[in-house]
């Protein structure tokens, strides 16, 4: 059986327009080449610094965002150059869980409109029978039937994710992009949305991209996770393998930066990560973290290292790996 989604070397570059005429004079290289796939019912988590690509690769996958290159495969199908009229069965199947519940609300359209709204569009059902949906999907997320005639303004913000996560259910979706769905809420919040999420995948056998910069929370909620760094997949593997023994010096530090007891992050040595990531608009050549590595070697700084499985299952992109070098580097109690 084919994976749900199969991405494979996507590309999203934004052009950089200058001077009067609007001329060409570089680009921002946001998602630079990855390849994952997620199968059905799975969750993939997707972490990594701000700013290094993770959520213009959801909205990209999603062709919310034109693809600079690369593919895009739903149930083996390939979307990546279907124009607006011919994507829109697949909107049905993928849809988007956003980062803000404040900005992401329409506040002119009271809350049973918001989540009635994606029915309309696509044409399903009666009136009768899209009100009866509605009221449905709010009990489901955990909120009263008769708060759809309530306003994004009367609403907590974990309340309005809830009806955001409604939305994206109201068409009985296969794939859910999570753009960091619980990061603007507060720790308490975030557990019951986390669960929400969780009950949700269980019931409608959903899959999840998952995109997040908090290890724990990704931890407690993906199957797989892959680790992006300016615009490239540098890591993938399950969660467990991941944080017992990390293979990319990158993966190392973020690791020992969020203590997770459960792995034994307690004992192990802190990476400090020197300097600021770099420009995605002139990164660096070779492999991109060269410039902060620890571990950098002469060929890191001008080939860049494929992203390659080193053990069953688990997929690194690191030269150290070529010389034998054994992982995890910072072993735990070391100094």
């Amino acid at each position: 059986m084919s994976p749900l989604l199969e991405v494979d070397g996507l590309k999203k570059h934004f052009p950089i327009h200058t001077g009067v005429f609007s001329r060409t004079s570089g680009q921002v290289y946001a998602v630079d080449g990855i390849s994952f796939h997620i199968d059905r019912g799975e969750t993939l988590g997707l972490v990594g610094e701000s700013g290094c690509g993770k959520s213009t690769a959801g909205r990209t996958l999603l062709k919310l965002l034109e693809p600079t290159g690369g593919k895009i495969r739903v149930r083996g199908e390939d979307i990546t150059d279907l124009d607006q009229d011919r994507m829109l069965p697949y909107r049905r199947q993928m849809q988007m869980i956003y980062q803000d519940p404040y900005a992401s609300l329409n506040p002119r359209m009271s809350a049973g409109d918001i989540v009635g709204e994606p029915l309309i569009i696509h044409r399903v059902g009666t009136p009768g029978e899209r009100r009866e949906r509605v009221a449905g999907l709010f009990e489901r997320v955990g909120l009263r039937p008769e708060l759809t005639r309530a306003y994004p303004h009367e609403f907590s913000g974990g309340q309005r994710q809830r009806i955001g996560i409604a939305r994206a259910l109201a068409l009985s979706p296969e794939l859910i992009v999570g753009d960091e769905p619980v990061s603007a809420l507060d720790v308490s919040i975030q557990a019951q949305i986390i669960n929400l999420l969780m009950d949700l995948q269980n019931e409608y056998q959903l899959s999840y991209l998952f995109v997040a910069h908090d290890l724990a929370v990704v931890e407690h909620i993906s199957d797989r996770v892959a680790v992006m760094y300016l615009g490239r997949i540098v890591e993938m593997t399950d969660k467990t393998s991941l944080f017992e023994t990390p293979l990319h010096p990158y993966t190392e530090a973020l690791l020992s930066a969020v203590p997770i007891p459960k792995y034994g992050a307690r004992d192990r040595k802190r990476v400090i990560l020197t300097g600021d990531v770099p420009s995605p608009i002139n990164p660096p050549p070779g492999c991109h973290f060269h410039t902060r590595c620890p571990y950098a070697m002469a060929r890191c700084r001008h080939k860049a290292p494929l992203l390659r499985e080193i053990q069953p299952g688990h997929w690194a992109s690191c030269h150290l790996h070529d010389a034998g070098v054994r992982f995890p580097l910072a072993k735990p109690g070391s100094e």
